[in-house]
């Protein structure tokens, strides 16, 4: 159903994905969006358990895509390097390919929400709690279920055998 890799010699393997989506802190959620054109924001997530979580507004461009059609996909690109004198990029990136759903049930929301507060402010769960609770009822949360990662290197960082 995925595309196999064409340079395969610069695949990350699954493990070398997952840990640039842990590493990394934003990327481009890609939609079908009005018309049948791509959208695609950048956004703030977590990865937990072979998932992407985002939160955003209740209503919206993406809400009203994922709702239209639940396949999407997420990028992240955690070095590009550019190096002039060889004309090339030294990059690391991931491209996921998934399923999208808003989370309805309050208590899962609210332990995303927590997740979410760990990654991007570490040692503070009674200021994100507190955070949850004073916009929770304007809080949407996007569970992303991966169907398929994909990780590409430049040859020059990918692990020798």
């Amino acid at each position: 159903m995925f595309r196999k890799m064409r340079r395969f010699k610069q695949l990350l393997s699954e493990q070398e994905s997952i840990e640039v989506l842990n590493r990394c802190t934003s990327g481009v959620l890609a939609v079908s969006g009005d018309d049948d054109y791509p959208y695609a924001v950048p956004l703030s997530y977590v990865y937990k358990d072979g998932k992407l979580y985002f939160h955003c507004a209740l209503t919206g461009h993406k809400i009203d895509s994922i709702k239209r059609n639940d396949k999407v996909s997420f990028c992240v690109i955690d070095k590009d390097d550019v190096v002039p004198e060889k004309y090339t990029t030294y990059f690391r990136s991931v491209i996921v390919f998934g399923r999208a759903k808003i989370i309805e049930d309050r208590d899962e929301k609210i332990r995303i929400a927590m997740l979410l507060g760990e990654k991007y402010n570490p040692g503070h769960p009674k200021d994100a709690m507190e955070e949850i609770h004073r916009l929770f009822s304007a809080l949407c949360i996007i569970e992303l279920d991966i169907e398929h990662i994909t990780g590409k290197a430049a040859k020059e960082l990918v692990a020798k055998p």
